[in-house]
């Protein structure tokens, strides 16, 4: 946990990210149980999601570990990144990923063509690991959390964290008691989306993450000068986070400040690695 000072205010960050550079973040938290499993278990393991993303490379270092199989299934990727990977994807398939594009039209049947047929001996992993797999991942993250307000004394103060899938926010929410409280903003989609994601993992949970969506809904992984600036902000403060999610999440902290419960506690999500590739769709755009 670091103190961080950012635009005036008290800040407390979950340093996630520093944990081990190949899992970082909820990547950990998400793949934990596969990390604990024995690796004769299962031969391959089977994904899908973007090109770029960080979960991707993650898997990749598990199944380089494991000595699994790793079939990555994406949709038709630009002709400039297969001739040349860069970023996350060039690391993944250096550690031996084997990618399967699929035309955009037919990208979900296939998956749940894929998804219906898994082999005994193999395991599949949704896209950015959403699924109940990522449990006992969340609830050791949910027990340090705990920890910390013990050995300071805080009986009540909001955890933020940013959702793609969701997945580590309404996992938390169901780990941590009521009077912490846990907020969000989609970044992938929008209120709806995340909401129906979280149904589609615990249909009958009622007690969910608040979600924080004062801000316009911008395209995913879209350079957007703001974000960047924010980036850049907090990076001068002293702590680098991603440059895909963690700017909206930061921007929704800023403009419910003052009805969120105190001190406030952002969960590092990890994923810099991808600011590699992030930022050089902001230079070719013209920001730098």
């Amino acid at each position: 946990m670091d103190q961080f000072f950012w635009k005036g205010k008290e800040w407390f960050v979950k340093r996630d990210e520093l944990i081990d550079f190949r899992f970082s973040g909820n990547k950990l938290r998400k793949l934990y149980p596969l990390l604990q499993t024995d690796p004769k278990e299962f031969s391959t393991l089977i994904s899908f999601g973007g090109a770029q993303s960080n979960a991707m490379l993650s898997i990749a270092y598990l199944c380089n570990l494991k000595g699994w199989e790793f079939i990555y299934y994406v949709k038709k990727m630009p002709k400039w990144l297969k001739d040349a990977p860069s970023g996350n994807l060039k690391l993944a398939l250096e550690l031996g990923m084997k990618i399967v594009e699929i035309p955009h039209l037919e990208f979900y049947d296939h998956i749940n063509r894929v998804r219906s047929n898994i082999p005994e001996d193999a395991v599949f992993v949704p896209q950015g690991g959403a699924c109940k797999l990522a449990k006992d991942g969340v609830r050791i993250l949910a027990e340090e959390i705990l920890s910390w307000k013990r050995e300071n004394g805080i009986d009540s103060f909001s955890v933020a964290t940013p959702s793609g899938t969701g997945t580590t926010a309404l996992y938390l929410r169901q780990y941590l008691p009521k009077e912490i409280s846990v907020v969000t903003t989609p970044v992938v989609g929008d209120r709806d989306t995340l909401i129906s994601q979280w149904k589609s993992l615990e249909p009958d949970r009622e007690n969910l993450p608040e979600i924080l969506g004062n801000l316009p809904k911008h395209p995913f992984a879209k350079p957007k000068k703001e974000y960047l600036d924010v980036w850049a902000s907090l990076k001068d403060a002293g702590i680098e986070f991603d440059l895909v999610y963690a700017p909206k999440m930061w921007l929704e902290l800023l403009d419910s400040y003052s009805t969120l419960k105190k001190p406030i506690l952002y969960v590092h999500s990890g994923g810099v690695i991808g600011n590699i590739s992030q930022i050089e769709q902001y230079r070719y755009k013209g920001f730098f």
